[in-house]
């Protein structure tokens, strides 16, 4: 017979390693989905400066290897296929992929598929990416010191990225399609009333330029058509991100934006089932948060597992009830 897992995770990234490693260092067995591109969007960041733990930063695969290592360690089994459907009408839950026509069965289920951000779209994006091009200004707004730059888009996460980045930059010019922001009002009058901000309105970026660096944006205007070049250090895309989490449509309950909605700590609206990191936040999307949110998963299976009895009491010393301190290892 198939074995049954006590927690199968799905995705991968800082919340997945880190609900991996929480869960086997419990004596749980877990399965790990990675998927075929496992480690989330640390894959795709050079240095990360604001994980703790590496003074002097860390690349972003280099962490993630660091994290599939720590989770192998405690015997967490991994697998590099995507996941084509879920079962969650029965327990165990059933959980199948693209190259196994046998579901792996799990008691519990941690959701960790992240969320991927919206690009423009443009082959000189994608060639300067990690070079100038980000998605990220917390993540990345400190090697831009003293450099114009540009900020993409017209919502509270554009606003936001361009406030943030002006602690660093010299100047940031908001590049928006539209002749009035979609922001909120208060994050309005901050931008507007700032200093070293300015917006470019109705304009589109057709081009970033620079051939190992970004050196500037061809930019043209959508009510008059004039194209115009604008000299740039950095760009930061800020049209908003995608989660992942097209497959749970219609069985988990989700925002309208397409977020996993975690109704009770990280569970979901099916019990058994969790969620953690991006895939389910859309404020913070930092590695550190969604590593702090797989740990609260890992505890949350853990507790709820052993409230149906599917855990040796020896585990938990005192589950009590939802909320209270658990005695999972540290």
């Amino acid at each position: 017979m198939a074995t049954t897992y006590d927690v199968i995770i799905i995705g991968s990234g800082p919340a997945g390693y880190t609900a991996a490693l929480y869960a086997a260092r419990a004596n749980l067995s877990v399965l790990m989905i990675r998927g075929y591109e496992s480690g989330g969007q640390l894959m795709l960041t050079t240095d990360v400066e604001n994980y703790p733990g590496f003074e002097d930063g860390i690349l972003g695969p280099d962490l993630m290897e660091h994290m599939e290592k720590q989770a192998r360690r405690f015997g967490t089994e991994m697998r590099d296929e995507d996941v084509s459907r879920l079962g969650t009408d029965r327990r165990p839950f059933e959980v199948y992929t693209e190259l196994s026509e046998e579901p792996a069965l799990g008691r519990s289920i941690i959701i960790s598929t992240g969320a991927s951000a919206r690009w423009l779209g443009l082959e000189s994006e994608t060639h300067l990416r990690n070079r100038g091009v980000s998605a990220c200004a917390t993540c990345d707004g400190a090697f831009f010191k003293g450099k114009d730059l540009a900020v993409i888009g017209g919502g509270d996460t554009a606003l936001e990225e361009a406030i943030f980045l002006t602690r660093y930059a010299s100047h940031v010019t908001l590049i928006h399609r539209r002749d009035s922001l979609r922001a909120s009002k208060i994050m309005q009058e901050r931008a507007l009333k700032h200093p070293k901000i300015s917006i470019l309105w109705d304009t589109a970026v057709e081009e970033v330029l620079g051939q190992n660096a970004v050196e500037g944006l061809r930019l043209r205007n959508l009510k008059t058509g004039t194209e115009s070049t604008l000299t740039v250090g950095g760009v930061f895309i800020a049209i908003g991100h995608i989660p992942n989490t097209t497959l749970f449509n219609g069985q988990l309950d989700l925002d309208e934006q397409g977020y996993i909605i975690q109704r009770e700590h990280t569970m979901t609206n099916v019990p058994g089932v969790f969620a953690a990191g991006d895939v389910s936040d859309h404020r913070y999307r930092q590695a550190v948060t969604a590593a702090g949110d797989g740990c609260r998963a890992a505890i949350d299976a853990e507790r709820w597992l052993e409230a149906q009895g599917e855990v040796d009491k020896e585990h938990v010393a005192d589950p009590g009830v939802w909320g209270e301190p658990a005695s999972m290892p540290r």
